[in-house]
């Protein structure tokens, strides 16, 4: 990504976030190229998401999540050699959110974790925020994001959870399928079941990964 000049900010209150992630990503992005893509996380989140709460601070983390995968994909070397793991479903408010919660709570440090949709709602279900309330893991990164070319090419792992042909396909790229309920408009019982089947796959990937100190399931 290159830019010859400033993209005009929608907010001006994105101007700090440019500042932040322009330090944190010096001699590896331009200043203009990470603004170029903290205003399109901006605008991918307001339009795509129909986010409207915390806009600004939400952007600034896709943004950052964002640099983080293309770093990683354009040199997996120069990185903290953590795998990344990408979870995609239809809507980035269910299934996704509670993998990508879960395995942030178990893994800590030692995976790179994101969640995206290819049709992305306005919130996460309440449901799921509350099982994962009461699992323990953290909410901060718990909010519908939109698929988008950095984070999948920044992916070692591609865990598609019900998302059919618009689930992406590219090369080189492994790829996981969960098949695990669609929780939207489930009872609260079956929500937990759900993320407790989710928690059992997780358990068996950090395995596989050899993750560092693998933290307890969820527990109901």
């Amino acid at each position: 990504m290159t830019a010859s000049s400033h993209p005009v900010l929608p907010d001006e209150r994105l101007a700090a976030g440019a500042a932040r992630l322009a330090i944190r990503h010096r001699g590896r992005f331009s200043p203009e190229t990470v603004q170029r893509l903290l205003v399109d996380s901006y605008t991918r989140l307001a339009v795509h998401a129909h986010v409207r709460t915390h806009l600004v601070v939400l952007a600034e983390r896709f943004a950052a999540e964002s640099l983080d995968a293309l770093a990683h994909a354009t040199n997996p070397a120069a990185g903290s050699g953590r795998p990344r793991v990408l979870f995609v479903c239809s809507h980035s408010a269910g299934r996704s959110q509670m993998a990508v919660a879960l395995l942030a709570h178990r893994a800590g440090d030692d995976v790179a974790v994101s969640s995206a949709g290819t049709h992305p709602a306005s919130a996460v279900d309440p449901q799921v925020l509350q099982v994962l309330t009461e699992s323990g893991g953290p909410l901060d990164e718990v909010y519908p994001k939109p698929l988008t070319d950095e984070v999948v090419q920044g992916a070692d792992i591609v865990n598609t959870m019900g998302c059919g042909d618009g689930c992406p396909v590219l090369p080189g790229h492994r790829y996981l399928d969960w098949p695990v309920p669609e929780p939207d408009g489930a009872p609260i019982a079956v929500v937990r079941d759900i993320r407790d089947a989710i928690d059992t796959h997780i358990t068996a990937l950090l395995t596989e990964l050899g993750a560092g100190p693998i933290r307890s399931p969820a527990v109901a």
